[in-house]
């Protein structure tokens, strides 16, 4: 991986899809995985959002995806029950047909004939179930197959013309990580590694938000590429009332940014709590 960025990376998002992770059956695990794989990457998440079961919605959210010029991760519902929209939807808000990706049909036959191989039975590819088991390759017209490497079933990934692209992988975390990494490696051939990202951030006390909220926008005009935060606590277990004021980007900005909060902050009567690194 270079040390330089060879393209500036685009925004980056993801799309988690179940009822079952609004509904607090299952606890989602996708997120803070893929805010890992991303930091490990020197890359950042711009936004992430969830959605239930619903075609309309899914459909609605995988529209503006597509439409939104990012690089978008799509996590569920591409599997072939009844409660699996994902990839219909996605044919939907692109305006494409379902077709049969011929790897995708390779793959899952292949994958057939290993379980029945396993189970020490004959592969009947014309069976029921085994021509049901297909759908999981119908994919939108022109979909590229995301390799799976714990049971071959592929993922796939689309492209709207000239907006975003939407890698669409299993609800399952031991399928969905390894094809979430390795796309990100791939990118990262293409992007480079970015600059480390940090934050820098001082516990402030007896100050109100919008007192200092000219002087974080001032930060912000001054220092170009950095983000000033403000996290209220009016409870917390150590430093009871309290905001963390702080700036975050990449390392040499912020360095410069916080020392430019902290010479702002001396013109606030105000108490400091300790300094934080992250």
């Amino acid at each position: 991986m270079n040390a330089a960025i060879k393209q500036t990376p685009p925004s980056i998002g993801i799309i988690i899809i179940g009822d079952e992770i609004l509904s607090g059956k299952r606890t989602d695990k996708h997120l803070p995985k893929f805010i890992e794989l991303l930091n490990e990457r020197g890359l950042q998440l711009a936004w992430a959002e969830y959605v239930g079961d619903s075609p309309e919605r899914i459909t609605q959210v995988l529209s503006r995806a597509f439409a939104s010029g990012d690089v978008v991760f799509s996590c569920g519902g591409i599997g072939a029950t009844p409660d699996d929209h994902t990839r219909q939807c996605a044919a939907q808000a692109l305006g494409l047909p379902l077709v049969l990706q011929a790897q995708a049909k390779a793959l899952i036959q292949e994958r057939m004939q290993d379980v029945a191989k396993e189970q020490g039975l004959p592969y009947e590819p014309d069976r029921d179930d085994n021509v049901h088991r297909l759908n999981m390759g119908m994919f939108p017209q022109g979909a590229q197959i995301i390799h799976n490497p714990y049971n071959k079933i592929p993922g796939f990934t689309c492209q709207a013309s000239g907006h975003g692209m939407v890698h669409f992988v299993p609800g399952f975390p031991v399928m969905a990580w390894p094809m979430m990494q390795d796309k990100l490696d791939a990118y990262c051939q293409t992007w480079g590694k970015a600059p480390k990202r940090i934050e820098k951030s001082v516990i402030v006390f007896g100050a109100m938000e919008a007192s200092l909220t000219p002087l974080m926008e001032s930060i912000e005009s001054l220092h170009a590429g950095i983000k000033v935060f403000s996290l209220p606590s009016v409870d917390h277990p150590q430093w009871g009332k309290h905001i963390e004021l702080g700036v975050k980007g990449s390392e040499d900005d912020v360095d410069r940014a916080f020392l430019a909060l902290k010479e702002g902050l001396k013109a606030f009567s105000l108490q400091f709590g300790p300094e934080m690194v992250r």
